[in-house]
């Protein structure tokens, strides 16, 4: 029998991590399917995870199913797991954002934080002109995730779509400086060109950023407002 190398055990381990990241709660067949794995390999690799603190299992009764039906066992990623992805530049931001708080004014952290989401303004916006309204949220999430943010994009039962990111590279400098979050809301607004709502967000201790996005018609809707309202105040003058 071949014998696996401890670096190929730990590779496959942070590919176990960096699903149940990017996925949410996740059972393990599932990872398995997606990965190519055993179920004993991949009881092996979440047993360690568990062990190391980096997911927990979690036990999840069917949807219908009251007091009936074997409860579904989910694993996800924990505190200490979704840190072991943070990217080392986190403090250095907090420190940064601390000093320019300090000599230029709050207003300066806001300015910051509204330059740095511009370069997704600008890189998506001619983008969104070419893409039908109700496929811009999953555009934008794509575009997230190639910047690390592991977004995903679902349709809300309440209607609209919901927006997830289930990693922040800057969630211990926008806990403090919640500026960073507001700047991003604004620029999914713009991009999507209907309101949006942040439900959740990893810098407050949530398992996950959550945005809602309204439906396409209520952004229509009040941009044409918008419009009318403009256009009486010229008639107006």
């Amino acid at each position: 029998m071949p014998t696996i190398e401890p670096g190929s055990e730990r590779s496959t381990r942070a590919r176990v991590a960096r699903l149940i990241l990017e996925h949410g709660p996740i059972a393990a067949a599932a990872l398995g399917e997606r990965l190519g794995l055993t179920p004993a390999a991949v009881r092996r690799h979440l047993d360690a995870l568990v062990d190391d603190g980096m997911i927990e299992p979690r036990t999840v009764r069917p949807r219908g199913q009251r007091g009936r039906g074997r409860p579904a066992k989910l694993f996800a990623i924990t505190d200490a797991g979704r840190s072991a992805f943070e990217h080392a530049y986190d403090d250095l931001a907090g420190s940064a954002l601390r000093f320019l708080a300090e000599r230029m004014g709050e207003e300066a952290v806001a300015d910051f934080a509204r330059s740095q989401v511009s370069s997704l303004l600008k890189r998506l916006e001619p983008v969104m002109r070419t893409v039908p309204a109700d496929q811009r949220v999953q555009v934008l999430a794509q575009a997230l995730s190639a910047e690390g943010y592991a977004a995903s994009a679902t349709k809300a039962k309440s209607g609209g779509d919901q927006l997830c990111q289930h990693h922040c590279p800057v969630a211990h400098a926008a806990a403090e400086f919640p500026q960073l979050c507001e700047a991003e809301t604004e620029a999914f607004a713009q991009l999507l060109g209907t309101p949006v709502q942040r439900l959740a967000t990893i810098a407050h201790g949530d398992g996950v950023c959550t945005t809602h996005v309204s439906p396409t018609s209520l952004g229509e809707s009040a941009h044409r407002g918008k419009s009318l309202n403009e256009e009486s105040k010229e008639t107006g003058r």
